[in-house]
């Protein structure tokens, strides 16, 4: 697929891995619809792009936010090409603390969020993105979700962040298969540590100690590497059904 020229629901689109995305691919001839629930950083992103990009406050679980978000990325672009599922939340509790047992309702709203959020997207841009005429390798759309390495390397407190991610990899395959008669492609990335506003808000000690347990390169990801990546799945018809680790060959230890 082309980027010049092509137009991308992303979720998360305000900040971090969705707004470095949005930049890229707008610095590439695409336009691009940032869904997010934070409306003032998702307004002034959507502003410093020009009017290659609009912004609209979304909810990714929400049925009808999302599908608000596509039916108005297409009408103002002529269409869309895919979705970049970047939408998330973390969470880092134990399944049993000194505060007792681990609360049902946070464990369900991450798994929400991350998981159902993910699909929620992919099942409401699948009809729109059938209908596009097929270019040269049948292609008519692809989506690229975000999970993460907690996927497999889940740490001590992360058994609902661990599980909401690992969803989003099992679903990878049935996704693309699903998908394949229709020439829509799923990938997902699988992210390390990255410096997104999330660990900005650690501080400095902390975040360099981070970095340096990743082999190499020894820091923190640069939320542009994963522009990067997602600009190369979305221009490689072969990559689909697959999950990337984009982690400097980081394996997480228990802690």
């Amino acid at each position: 697929m082309t980027i010049d020229g092509a137009a991308f629901l992303i979720t998360g689109g305000a900040s971090g891995l969705g707004a470095a995305a949005a930049t890229h691919l707008v610095d590439h001839g695409a336009s691009v619809v940032l869904a997010d629930v934070n409306t003032e950083d998702g307004e002034a992103h959507a502003k410093a792009l020009g009017q290659q990009a609009i912004f609209v406050e979304t909810d990714v679980t929400e049925a009808a936010q999302v599908q608000q978000a596509i039916d108005l990325g297409s009408t103002t672009f002529g269409g869309l090409n895919g979705a970049l599922s970047c939408a998330g939340v973390v969470l880092a509790r134990r399944t049993l603390s000194k505060h007792g047992a681990h609360d049902l309702e946070s464990f369900s709203r991450v798994v929400q969020i991350n998981l159902m959020g993910t699909f929620n997207v992919a099942r409401l841009m699948a009809p729109l993105l059938a209908e596009n005429e097929p270019n040269d390798e049948s292609e008519r759309g692809v989506l690229v979700n975000v999970a993460s390495i907690a996927a497999f390397d889940g740490q001590i407190g992360q058994a609902a962040y661990a599980a909401s991610k690992g969803g989003i990899v099992s679903m990878t395959l049935p996704l693309a298969r699903d998908l394949a008669q229709n020439g829509i492609r799923v990938m997902a990335v699988a992210p390390g540590i990255f410096d997104t506003p999330m660990m900005a808000s650690l501080p400095d000690d902390a975040r360099e100690s981070l970095g340096q347990q990743v082999p190499f390169p020894s820091r923190l990801g640069h939320p542009a590497e994963f522009a990067q990546l997602a600009s190369a799945i979305i221009t490689n018809p072969m990559l689909n059904g697959e999950v990337i680790r984009l982690d400097g060959a980081i394996r997480m230890g228990p802690r």
